[in-house]
């Protein structure tokens, strides 16, 4: 698998970069997260959406030993707290965040429950850097759809054991109209305008959901 990986991802790279997006292809994570923290400022105010990918790399963690001021939604202490420092984190400097899907000609499809991420994709941050595993790449637009709402999305339902959805009893998508689902707002972003405003380290490793 690495090897194809290190055959594809500078491929999607320059795919992603005729599409306007800053892009980097990396087969190791220690060199990726290195290099994320040489594009932000260190003026910079940081905040980021929800993200195993990012949580996994230790991201947060980092951008705080390393002096950022944070916008952290983490620390609320009730959904509307979080909703609230949520709306505040449109207006940070630099948004970090994972991705749903990557088609192998440089589109973009993420779906969201409350929309804060896909917002702050799509407008509000002065910069979006979106870090993604290797296997988050598919081949059309279409089969990035489908890994979004029929893969990605039953598979974060998971993590809230709490929330009444088919999915979180059955592990697979019934398109369902629950108060309690996360696939609210599905987003493509076919070009990134203004050009280079999203940046997109691939790394050659099988990383979030």
């Amino acid at each position: 698998m690495q090897v194809r990986y290190d055959k594809l991802g500078p491929k999607v790279v320059k795919a992603l970069e005729s599409r306007h997006f800053k892009a980097w292809y990396f087969p190791d994570t220690n060199e990726a997260v290195e290099h994320l923290f040489t594009l932000i400022p260190k003026t910079d105010t940081v905040s980021w959406g929800g993200s195993l990918t990012t949580a996994g790399l230790g991201l947060q963690t980092q951008a705080e030993e390393r002096g950022y001021t944070l916008i952290n939604r983490d620390k609320a202490s009730s959904l509307e707290e979080r909703l609230e420092i949520g709306r505040l984190a449109l207006l940070c400097d630099t948004y970090l965040t994972g991705t749903n899907a990557i088609t192998e000609d440089g589109q973009l499809v993420n779906i969201d429950g409350y929309g804060n991420r896909v917002a702050a994709m799509i407008f509000g941050p002065k910069q979006v850097i979106i870090v993604s595993g290797m296997n988050k790449v598919v081949k059309t637009a279409e089969d990035a759809f489908n890994r979004a709402q029929t893969l990605a999305a039953p598979a974060n339902m998971q993590r809230f054991p709490q929330l009444k959805t088919p999915c979180n009893e059955t592990g697979a998508c019934a398109s369902c109209l629950s108060p309690d689902s996360i696939c609210s707002y599905i987003v493509h972003t076919r070009l990134c305008k203004p050009a280079d405003r999203i940046k997109i380290i691939l790394i050659g490793k099988n990383l979030g959901l």
